[in-house]
């Protein structure tokens, strides 16, 4: 499925986008993209939930991954946050790589203020650090010193229009890993 680009919205609103990794999956004997999610991730992926409602962000969209581990976990989050926001399940997530992630993110219709992708690594860690110049206290190297765990979720702040969005264009607010 398509996000296309829209010409609503300004371009100078600040933007958040939230790169949430999958929770823990388990690995029984299906093909990768059914695995499930396994019990730790059925737990931590609540907690993530509860975490991102506290800082308060007012998704308008959420991308995810068509994987069965991701829509298990979009599914155990989305059910703590006090809106739900429209859900686009997106095949290009999965296995996405940063070039991927770059040129969905061009495409988000510019009405979109704040942006959740429930995604995989090594996608969701490159393309935080890809897209953080700077960061917000030790949020980048406490990121990229825990390897962006399962269920880990970083938060980039930028300013423009989503087709502007490449490296460097952001700054990480706000890193969050379960069990650290």
């Amino acid at each position: 499925m398509s996000v296309a680009a829209s010409s609503l919205g300004t371009h100078r609103e600040p933007r958040r986008i939230v790169l949430l990794r999958h929770a823990k999956a388990d690995w029984p004997d299906v093909a990768d993209h059914d695995r499930p999610l396994a019990e730790r991730g059925r737990k931590d992926a609540p907690v993530a939930g509860v975490r991102l409602a506290g800082l308060g962000i007012d998704f308008d969209l959420a991308l995810c991954s068509t994987a069965t581990r991701t829509r298990e976990t979009w599914k155990l989050v989305a059910h703590e946050l006090p809106q739900r926001p429209r859900t686009v399940y997106e095949e290009r997530l999965y296995e996405a790589t940063l070039g991927d992630l770059l040129a969905l993110l061009n495409e988000v219709p510019e009405s979109v203020r704040n942006l959740l992708l429930v995604g995989h690594n090594p996608g969701m860690h490159a393309l935080a650090d890809a897209l953080a110049a700077e960061a917000e206290g030790d949020s980048l190297e406490r990121m990229n010193r825990g390897g962006y765990p399962t269920t880990a979720f970083a938060v980039i702040g930028f300013d423009g229009p989503w087709k502007s969005v490449e490296h460097g264009a952001g700054r990480l607010l706000e890193y969050w890993a379960p069990h650290s």
